[in-house]
């Protein structure tokens, strides 16, 4: 599995991304810049190297001609065909003269150094140099072919660089005559050592200045990001729904991409609070509906369950038939009127009436629970796991109650007789977990989405000989859901187990 990469933030990448193009443009021009200034130091020193060629020729050919300052030495022997070893004709510090006859004898060979002293130039510079005159004469098609060209030549350390041209006079001499490239080097470094460090602080400004300027320009998307959190925030849910938040008009310019944004944002929020308002609205009317159905109905079961009753104390004898259809009467009456309770329940919970905040001793609540559902289906074995000290919440005690004796009657109702159904109860410091668990058949895997949902039943398997009207569980996910709690279906290897969670605070 690729590890995943961390991404950076819009400001990081812009910043990151600007800093590395100004690097590069930075790097370009810089060497480009010290190129540039190589080549023409280089040009210029190739003129002067090409005048100095043009002197030190006619003085070759009218050694009379020489300055005074350039005569050669007054004593010591002579070799045959040699000329006295003195400073160079073309004069200047540091520069080389070479002259060889047509022989190859030498004849002239000087050579400035940098403290002015006259040298020559040993065997092994002399090897040097024969071999980069080769080398060019081949490359150009031979000494004296046209217009001298100057090249480079390494004359090792003690003399370095040196830029020489070679010219074969009619004669049959051959004239070398070099200049020293370590100004040219020189300068190429003092101008490296200026690029780097303004490079550097060019570089580290264009980074705070771009960090600034991103800054101030991701501005209003901060703040567009900061409205939509803030509407993320908003419990939508339930409830009337009014969506206050939106992104201010200087951030919602249609001319900027941030602004387009903005607009966006709003458009979506104008949308979306409209469709809460018209579904608050149809919830409203049917929750209305349901409450006004339901406290109407009320009264004529009362009166059915009424007469049925008067019915059946009548001193005359009533045939069997009519008493067993007062039977069944009176017993759907009374079905039909738990079901209009359940009903007018669930729309009070739906509207949000508000709850008692009181203290519930849940333990005493469970205790008095399982004594109702032991009294209620003996054939089932009731258990209790509670802790040794009374656990408490704040919240209301009725309807907590209602809500453990549905889950006890769900129990009850889809288990076969002598299932074990255990009642527990833990606080864990912020909140308290009820749990209400059973060894029988369990809970289809098909239902367990749709469990809390209401009139949701189950197969055959789970019996509905208690006449369930699917509402019982969904009372109870009311119930913790307005105390600010939930109710969950925990997967168990057999059985059914579920699971009230509280919080010990009670609700908001």
């Amino acid at each position: 599995m690729r590890p995943t990469r961390r991404r950076r933030s819009l400001r990081a990448t812009i910043v990151t991304s600007v800093v590395a193009i100004f690097a590069c443009v930075l790097l370009l021009s810089g060497l480009a810049t010290t190129l540039a200034l190589r080549h023409t130091l280089i040009g210029a020193l190739d003129q002067d190297l090409l005048l100095s060629t043009e002197r030190v020729g006619e003085q070759v050919r009218d050694p009379g001609a020489a300055p005074p300052d350039q005569v050669g030495a007054d004593d010591g022997p002579q070799a045959p065909g040699r000329r006295d070893i003195g400073r160079p004709p073309g004069g200047g510090d540091r520069s080389l003269t070479l002259v060889t006859d047509a022989q190859g004898a030498v004849l002239v060979n000087s050579v400035v150094s940098t403290t002015n002293d006259l040298t020559e130039l040993d065997a092994g510079q002399l090897r040097r140099i024969e071999e980069a005159i080769a080398t060019e004469a081949q490359e150009a098609g031979g000494v004296g072919s046209g217009t001298p060209l100057p090249f480079s030549v390494d004359l090792g350390e003690d003399v370095g660089d040196y830029r020489v041209v070679v010219d074969e006079q009619p004669d049959g001499t051959t004239l070398t005559i070099g200049l020293p490239m370590a100004g040219v080097t020189d300068t190429t470094r003092q101008a490296m050592a200026i690029l780097l460090p303004v490079g550097l602080l060019s570089l580290l400004a264009a980074g705070g200045g771009s960090a600034y300027l991103v800054r101030r320009d991701l501005a209003p998307l901060d703040r567009v990001a900061a409205t939509a959190r803030r509407v993320s925030q908003q419990r939508l849910e339930r409830g009337e729904v009014a969506v206050g938040d939106r992104v201010p008009e200087a951030d919602a310019d249609p001319d900027t991409e941030v602004g387009q944004v903005g607009i966006a944002l709003n458009d979506l929020l104008d949308t979306m609070e409209a469709a809460l308002s018209v579904r608050h609205e149809s919830e409203q009317r049917v929750r209305q509906f349901v409450a006004d159905a339901s406290h109407e109905l009320r009264t004529p079961l009362s009166s059915i369950r009424g007469y049925a009753e008067l019915s059946r104390r009548e001193s005359e004898p009533v045939p069997e038939g009519v008493r067993y259809a007062l039977d069944r009467v009176e017993s759907e009456s009374l079905r039909m009127q738990g079901l209009v309770e359940d009903l007018l329940l669930l729309a009070r919970l739906d509207a949000g009436r508000p709850l008692e905040r009181l203290p519930v001793d849940l333990t005493l609540v469970c205790l008095d629970a399982v004594s109702d559902a032991r009294a209620a289906g003996p054939d089932h074995h009731w258990q209790l796991d509670l802790p040794e000290e009374p656990v408490e919440v704040v919240g209301d005690e009725a309807r907590l109650r209602q809500a453990l004796a549905n889950l006890l009657a769900n129990a009850r109702a889809h288990t076969p007789p002598g299932t074990r159904v255990t009642t527990g109860l833990v606080a864990t410091g912020r909140e308290v977990r009820l749990t209400v668990s059973d060894d029988g058949p369990g809970v289809p895997p098909q239902l367990a989405p749709t469990v809390f949902e209401r009139f949701a039943r189950g197969d055959d398997s789970r019996s509905r000989a208690a006449g369930s009207t699917g509402l019982g569980l969904s009372i109870v996910a009311a119930v913790a859901k307005a105390h600010d709690g939930r109710i969950t279906l925990e997967p168990t290897p057999s059985g059914t187990t579920f699971l009230l969670t509280l919080p010990q605070a009670g609700p908001r």
